[in-house]
């Protein structure tokens, strides 16, 4: 019997050199090894809460584009969810009173991605929102399996590492590989290419915050 085609195998595989170079990152590295310096950390917390923030309206925006109510379902939860477990774990390391800067070039451009994939098929904006999902969940697995309980980001990866999110991350997967079974070739194709390069920019993200990136004019 012929083994039902999944488009997330493609879509992986395809944006599999990206993700292990995700794991050769500085910033991953250290992260794992609890000796990533609070600076660094720090300015990832205030980057990610203005990109969870986008993030969390593109989701929003997704779920009113859906037409099986289970996926609109589905999308709104992730949005709803995303906010309130953000929140806490940004005010876990910023305090709740902390005032955010303004947006770096990676924050920007990530955002700016995400949201312009709003323009086209709901397909491809799906697939751009994965990588958020998808490579976190992964990434948040591998350093779980060695990091240390003293480590003092270790609640930043249980939170990744945790079966809840990680149910979350193969419900999105799903819905996504059910859309790109009802798409075109070129859909799916499109599919896959947003995919990879939200992939990068996850990469860009995390190597933007090691090198404290800012505008340089």
């Amino acid at each position: 019997m012929t083994e039902k085609y999944k488009w997330s195998d493609e879509a992986w595989k395809a944006a599999s050199p990206v993700y292990q170079e995700i794991l050769n990152l500085p910033f991953v590295r250290q992260l794992a090894e609890g000796t990533l310096s609070g600076d660094r950390f720090n300015f990832y917390i205030e980057q990610d809460s203005i990109y969870v923030e986008n993030y969390c309206r593109v989701l929003a925006h997704i779920a009113s584009r859906l037409s099986h109510q289970e996926h609109i379902a589905d999308f709104l939860k992730f949005a709803s969810i995303g906010v309130e477990v953000e929140k806490i774990l940004h005010e876990t390391y910023l305090g709740s009173g902390h005032s955010i800067t303004c947006p770096t070039p990676t924050t920007l451009l990530y955002n700016s991605y995400e949201s312009a994939k709003g323009l086209g098929p709901v397909e491809i904006e799906s697939a751009s929102i994965l990588p958020c999902f998808w490579v976190y969940q992964k990434v948040g697995e591998h350093i779980f399996k060695t990091c240390s309980p003293d480590n003092p980001y270790h609640r930043w990866i249980e939170t990744y590492a945790d079966k809840e999110f990680e149910k979350s991350t193969l419900r999105a997967i799903e819905i996504c590989d059910e859309l790109a079974e009802n798409a075109s070739d070129v859909i799916r194709r499109q599919m896959t290419e947003a995919f990879v390069m939200a992939t990068r920019m996850e990469w860009m993200f995390w190597n933007s915050a090691y090198n404290l990136e800012k505008w340089e004019i």
